[in-house]
């Protein structure tokens, strides 16, 4: 046991944010359904609430989480056992008077399949074909990615309550069907890791850019999410958008060190000091890419990654090559459009043809909760010479970021800009 007994709620979410996640696949190994096994963890923690403060926390928490969770598991499946024997006995007359079998005289023999690694085999559960696609990774960041409902939302470009209510229908909808969460089969396997895919991509993203906070990158969402990753592609080499994945997130990690300078402030793609990349990165993610793309159809991780590889082998900006970025980017907005897509476009579109080009494309995305079409519209309306509108678009994004880093940045780049008196808008 630990010597300090103060545990403060701080240390309560780290702990639940690191451990969860594996204190849930653990015991889903041994038991099939998510619900009870999320509502054992999270008794587990409730435990720890209340005996830690005392005790001091474990010196390993994860096995004192399962060991408890496993306890209150073992209970409600003996409680369930016992119930399923009163009603089994209470019905053996009635089936013995009317004959017939029922479906458990004729069990399924579907084949199930099974990954090695325990978070994305639990992913795979989670991912249950009972939900919409977008509900199903949803409730996966939330249940086993460890992503909070904000971020979630963030990540989905919508606000945290639409989120939390479509988290809650999914629950709903798992309980009023009795889903049960056993591996899925081999006729499953491909609609759920393709919502897999998505799920450990969201997390890389969180990890990449935290869309809250103080920190712009944190670390250890981005380890899990490149391990998750590499667990997909080492599960089935041949699934080509497994390895375009693998690729993306290997080629944009890369950049990492390059993202923030000395004084921790945000560094925009631009400006950043390619030396700092990590070129075994860069190399591996490569080397995934030019196999998987001859290997087949192109799906959308494997153009994201090309696009990534275009930044990676670019020596310096100025020979970065847009105009194939762009023509990545129109066939992604094709085969996969999505507002981040747009967004995308829209800068590449700049680049080959101009910021009012730029501009057009940008005007495709709807709404303005989302601060990254402001940033962009900021910069496209500073280089057409419009300081007013770009300083108003610089205003709303910082308005509507929940990064810190990425408000200081925005508003570097007001003060910069400063108050034009001869602005002729």
């Amino acid at each position: 046991m630990a010597t300090s007994t103060e545990v403060d709620d701080t240390a309560y979410d780290e702990i639940w944010r690191e451990e969860h996640r594996h204190v849930v696949a653990a015991l889903a190994r041994r038991h099939g359904d998510r619900g009870d096994c999320e509502d054992a963890a999270q008794q587990a923690f409730l435990a720890a609430a209340e005996s830690w403060p005392s005790e001091g926390v474990p010196d390993r928490p994860r096995a004192w989480l399962i060991r408890v969770a496993s306890r209150r598991l073992i209970d409600q499946v003996r409680a369930d056992a016992a119930r399923r024997e009163r009603e089994q006995r209470s019905g053996l007359q009635e089936h013995a008077l009317h004959g017939g079998a029922t479906e458990d005289d004729h069990p399924s023999e579907h084949e199930e399949t099974a990954v090695a690694d325990d978070t994305v085999e639990l992913m795979l559960r989670c991912c249950h074909p009972s939900l919409s696609p977008t509900s199903r990774v949803a409730l996966t960041l939330r249940a086993v990615g460890g992503l909070s409902t904000r971020e979630i939302a963030a990540g989905f470009l919508v606000p945290e309550s639409t989120m939390a209510q479509r988290i809650s229908r999914a629950r709903a909808t798992l309980s009023r069907t009795g889903a049960r969460f056993s591996s899925p089969t081999v006729d499953e396997l491909p609609e759920r890791i393709t919502a897999v895919r998505h799920v450990v991509s969201m997390i890389f993203t969180e990890g990449h850019q935290r869309s809250s906070g103080d920190e712009v990158v944190d670390e250890a969402f981005a380890r899990e999410a490149i391990r998750l990753a590499r667990a997909l592609h080492a599960a089935d080499p041949a699934d080509t958008e497994n390895a375009g994945l693998l690729a993306l997130l290997l080629l944009t990690h890369a950049r990492t060190p390059g993202r923030v300078d000395g004084a921790g402030r945000l560094v925009p793609l631009g400006q950043q000091d390619r030396a700092r990349w990590d070129p075994a990165l860069i190399v591996e993610g490569v080397r995934l890419l030019q196999e998987c793309l001859p290997a087949g159809e192109v799906g959308p991780f494997q153009l994201q990654a090309a696009v990534a590889a275009v930044h990676a082998e670019a020596a310096d900006v100025e020979a970065t090559d847009w105009p194939q970025i762009l023509v990545l980017y129109r066939m992604l907005d094709r085969v996969a459009p999505s507002a981040s897509t747009t967004l995308a476009l829209a800068v590449a579109t700049a680049e080959v043809e101009g910021p009012g080009a730029g501009l057009d494309v940008l005007a495709r995305i709807e709404g303005d909760r989302w601060h990254r079409p402001h940033a962009v519209r900021g910069h496209l309306l500073r280089r057409l010479g419009d300081a007013r509108g770009a300083r108003e678009a610089f205003a709303t994004a910082a308005r509507l970021t929940r990064s810190i880093p990425e408000q200081r940045y925005l508003n570097r780049l007001l003060t910069e800009m400063g108050d034009d008196e001869h602005d002729p808008a």
